[in-house]
């Protein structure tokens, strides 16, 4: 039987209005002019969150182009001065993705 495949952002975006936590912008373009955007982001705070999906399962985020496009996109995103959070569905499924996210927000409010 295959598997399910999972919508990790919007269990994670359960999570965080569960958590009563700011709810961030889905799919912000963080470089106008480019395709490149977060799949959650807090524009005011500069900070992004990414869900990492088929880590485990050789998905396209960890083969070759998409890897690489990946990588130049986080790359420009620290150029901008971003700070990103990289998240699994592991990482989902026991908290420390929420946990990161609360963490960096606290961090980051005045």
């Amino acid at each position: 039987m295959a598997k399910l495949q999972r919508d990790l952002e919007s269990e994670l975006l359960f999570a965080i209005q569960a958590a009563g936590l700011p709810v961030p912008v889905h799919g912000y373009k963080f470089w106008p002019g480019r395709r490149y955007e977060f799949d959650f982001a807090w524009p005011h705070l500069m900070l992004a969150l990414e869900c990492e999906g088929g880590s485990w399962v050789d998905g396209a985020h960890v083969r070759g182009a998409h890897f690489e496009s990946d990588c130049v996109k986080y790359s420009e995103a620290a150029v901008r001065g971003w700070r990103l959070i990289r998240v699994t569905a592991a990482m989902i499924d026991d908290g420390r993705a929420l946990s990161l996210v609360a963490r960096a927000l606290k961090g980051a409010e005045p």
